[in-house]
């Protein structure tokens, strides 16, 4: 029974940020059932009569076309930096030479840029290798700025597994390729599941660089689609609520399946020995 009372504050902590955080999705789910005359009449009641108008002209507007333009962006780039960043996390994590310790730094350092620093040079890049106004043009500066912090993540945790596993493949005369990706990587599940979700997130809603290196509606990504729901002397406020509330669900899906993993990934990458 006392433990139970002990455990009542952090009940009401819990409860507290479940309303914090669950709060303004529960206002953007509700909003995007309003016509835009309830939402100026009374925007934080719940709707009167649930109106499908924001969702049908989601369904007529170039909203989908965006959609899968971030899907191909964010998938091709999550892909990306899990594949290129848990080879590169290997050597970090297992192999003895001398520029070891200075390379981990180095990636430390890169998680430190701006990356918004790096618009002008990525965008002459771009430009002079014919990518400039493509979907293409996107997954590159993606893959750099994500790699950084997905090697950090999975460097910690490849230092984390037993060596004795390495060593008895070894003896049984696998390769380091074959070790890696039959052995180690099964085992990397929790780090891949927290690298994904993390990266796919950051991209999902990046907008400087798809604003920067993209010009046209056929290669605009969600983020910049949005802006559709901008008029020159007012804003549809519903619509870009509904439109928010479609582009949010693959976040949550993905996070919803992930999420365990994501938890032993956290846990086990903040854990030694």
């Amino acid at each position: 029974m006392l433990n139970r009372i002990r455990q009542i504050p952090l009940y009401i902590l819990a409860i507290l940020l479940l309303l914090f955080t669950g709060l303004p999705f529960f206002v953007m789910v509700s909003t995007s059932f309003k016509t835009q005359i309830e939402f100026m009449s009374a925007p934080w009641s719940l709707p009167e009569s649930f109106s499908f108008e924001n969702y049908r002209l989601l369904l007529e507007s170039e909203f989908f076309r965006f959609f899968f333009n971030s899907v191909i962006v964010s998938v091709i780039s999550v892909v990306a930096v899990i594949v290129l960043g848990a080879m590169a996390s290997y050597p970090l994590a297992r192999m003895r030479f001398k520029l070891n310790r200075p390379l981990f730094i180095l990636f430390l350092v890169g998680m430190m840029i701006p990356i918004h620093t790096t618009l002008i040079p990525i965008f002459l890049l771009t430009k002079n290798m014919g990518l400039y106004d493509t979907i293409w043009a996107l997954p590159g500066p993606y893959i750099a700025f994500a790699l950084p912090v997905s090697i950090v993540i999975f460097t910690q945790f490849l230092k984390d597994l037993p060596k004795e596993l390495e060593e008895s493949a070894k003896m049984d005369g696998c390769g380091p390729f074959r070790l890696f990706w039959k052995i180690l990587f099964p085992l990397l599940t929790p780090a891949v599941a927290t690298v994904a979700i993390y990266n796919f997130i950051q991209i999902w809603n990046e907008f400087i660089f798809a604003l920067v290196l993209t010009n046209s509606e056929e290669n605009a990504t969600l983020p910049l689609g949005l802006r559709e729901f901008y008029g020159q002397f007012s804003v549809n406020v519903p619509g870009i609520m509904a439109a928010l509330t479609l582009g949010s669900l693959p976040l949550l899906l993905i996070y919803l399946v992930a999420q365990e993993k994501i938890v032993k990934g956290i846990a086990a990458g903040s854990v030694k020995g």
